[in-house]
Formats: structure tokens, sequence, C-alpha cells
């Protein structure tokens, strides 16, 4: 079972940095996760799951319009990680994060992380 492990949640001021980490663990290697789309979403009390930033197995990077500028996607496929960092945050960037790999090639297997919360402060 792939599982994708999250990290460097927590409490920001508004308009400090903060990054998030996410490391693919199991049964999955560096081939295969570099053929892997990956993606952060993100949810806030009382709305639904969105997605924020992705990255394809191509290299290309993609971001919500609210985000854009602010936030950064990355990924190492050595590592089989990607991470978000984020800067000048604001009040409404509190949610829940979520990190997400979907095969872009071959038979469909995605897999989603556990979730790190992220509350900006005023």
């Amino acid at each position: 079972q792939v599982q994708l492990v999250e990290s460097g949640g927590g409490l920001v001021q508004n308009g400090g940095s903060l990054r998030l980490s996410c490391v693919a663990t199991g049964p999955i290697s560096k081939a295969s996760f570099r053929i892997y789309n990956v993606a952060w979403y993100r949810q806030a009390p009382g709305k639904q799951r969105k997605l924020v930033a992705s990255i394809s197995s191509g290299g290309v990077a993609d971001y919500v319009a609210s985000v854009l500028s602010r936030f950064a996607i990355s990924r190492d496929n050595d590592k089989k990680s990607l991470e978000l960092q984020m800067n000048s945050v604001k009040s409404e960037d509190t949610a829940i994060y979520y990190c997400y790999i979907a095969r872009s090639t071959g038979r469909n297997a995605n897999w989603w992380g556990q979730g790190t919360q992220v509350t900006v402060s005023s």
C-alpha cells in the first residue's frame, strides 16, 4: 500500500511563510513516481476540498488564481516527494492541506495524504 506522509503544517501569522512536504512511501519506485501527476488540495471548514496547485509528470505546474505568485509547488522524483512553499499567507489560506498523486498513464492509481492543518492567524 502506497502511503503519502505529509509534514510542515502549523500556525503561521498573516503575511508569513510555511513549507509543506509530502513523501511517498511503500511499494512505489522512483521510476514509478516520475509518471505520477502530483498536486496539493485544501479543505477549509465547511467547504469542499479544492485543488490548489499541481505539477504534471512532465513538470508543468499550475495554480488556482487565488495562490498564484504566492505559492510554489515543486517535486523531487529521486526523493519521491512534493512540496508546497506558501508565502504571504492570508487568513483565507486556513485549511487542511492534502497531497495527492495520480498515475498519468497505464492503470488507474491514485493516493491521498492524511492531511496537515494550516492555520493563519491575524
